[in-house]
């Protein structure tokens, strides 16, 4: 068998990460998100979205409503499947490499999200404060800033079906999971295991390794740190519903707005 590679994150996992995510229902996020813009901002024409990944909630966004959106993320490899994507359907969504902590860009959007605990990657609280820092210069005044996070409570059940998960993808790859929770850290690992096969599937030809870290925030901790920043919290959703969130919450989704005040 062919050494392990340990590669940067969401580098080699790009490749298959559609094939991992195939149960996520993306249509059922979009439309919730949708949902969320339409109660708390209608007259919503431009979204940018953070850490997209694939591109899979934008291109869905895309399907509901006439906005014009940008999709960004840190890694090249799933920029590049994304904009893959939108190609091979026709999109109008524009993807563009770019790390939230460091937004360049010179205009401004109605809102802005980010989604599938994107913001767990940020284990400092400080840096969850840049990044909202980062968001209020790209809104235009009374935008939205859409973000969910995982909780303590989601990462203790997460372990039991996510720890030794194995599967296949259609382009001959096979993929293990570790799953572990540090619950003093409050750090949740997924360590892969990514061996690209043969025809057959029999044979491993080449094998690579991605080790990924989330920081898991209680309510609680997120509510302090948005309290830090000059957003006003609109909403706190529980999963996919209108529900206000609490420290039983498993997935919270933030809505924020700027002040009246910014330009």
């Amino acid at each position: 068998m062919p050494p392990s590679n340990t590669q940067p994150e969401y580098s080699k996992l790009a490749e298959i990460y559609d094939g991992i995510m195939e149960d996520v229902d993306y249509e059922v996020w979009a439309d919730f998100i949708d949902d969320i813009i339409q109660v708390h901002h209608s007259r919503t024409t431009s979204i940018l979205e953070l850490a997209c990944g694939t591109g899979s909630l934008a291109l869905s966004l895309d399907e509901l409503e006439c906005y014009e959106i940008l999709g960004t993320d840190k890694s090249p490899a799933m920029i590049a499947q994304a904009k893959k994507k939108a190609s091979e359907i026709g999109s109008s969504v524009r993807f563009e490499q770019m790390d939230f902590l460091e937004i360049n860009l010179d205009r401004k959007f109605d809102v802005a999200v980010s989604i599938f605990d994107s913001i767990n990657y940020l284990h400092r609280s400080k840096d969850v404060q840049v990044l909202l820092k980062q968001v209020e210069d790209v809104l235009n005044s009374n935008g939205l800033f859409i973000f969910d996070f995982t909780t303590p409570k989601n990462s203790v059940k997460a372990i039991q079906y996510l720890n030794n998960e194995e599967g296949y993808t259609s382009d001959n790859y096979r993929f293990f999971r570790k799953s572990s929770y540090n619950p003093s850290k409050q750090i949740h690992y997924n360590n892969f295991k990514i061996e690209k096969l043969d025809r057959d599937q029999e044979t491993v030809l080449k094998s690579y390794t991605e080790n990924h870290s989330q920081r898991i925030y209680t309510l609680k901790e997120m509510l302090d740190i948005i309290d830090s920043s000059n957003f006003k919290i609109l909403a706190k959703y529980e999963g996919f519903d209108f529900i206000d969130a609490s420290e039983e919450s498993l997935r919270i989704t933030m809505v924020l707005t700027c002040p009246t005040t910014m330009s």
